[in-house]
């Protein structure tokens, strides 16, 4: 599924370097047919997310638009965007509504791995 809008370049964590913490980055480039493309989650450690354009003469631009929730919150980026979610702070779901030009896509989370938060929903962290 994910190879069919996007193109992972480079991931590391604890696995692939003992110590590191997890990071992973992608070119999006086209809408995906699953949406949304991710799911609400958590993460036991805080977690950074980035889009950037891809138009070096106008680097602002997202060229596309996005939709992501953040504590039931839906916002819709149209701009280059850094998103900042602490630990066991509900995200997602996310939509990627149209693709003009290729998203820069990254995600950095402070753990040693992506720690499977894909599969954590709302209400299971509250028996946490």
């Amino acid at each position: 599924m994910y190879e069919k809008f996007s193109k992972r370049i480079l991931w590391i964590d604890d696995k692939v370097c003992p110590g590191a913490f997890q990071m992973n980055t992608a070119w999006y480039f086209a809408v995906p047919e699953r949406d949304p493309v991710f799911e609400e989650h958590v993460h036991e450690y805080d977690e950074l997310i980035g889009f950037f354009g891809s138009d070096p003469s106008d680097p602002y631009n997202l060229n596309a638009e996005i939709e992501v929730t953040i504590e039931g919150e839906t916002h819709v980026l149209t701009k280059s965007s850094l998103i900042f979610c602490e630990k066991n702070v509900p995200h997602m779901p996310l939509s990627i509504k149209r693709v003009d030009k290729p998203i820069f896509h990254f995600s950095i989370v402070s753990g040693p791995e992506y720690n499977g938060g894909a599969y954590y929903l709302k209400e299971e962290i509250k028996d946490k």
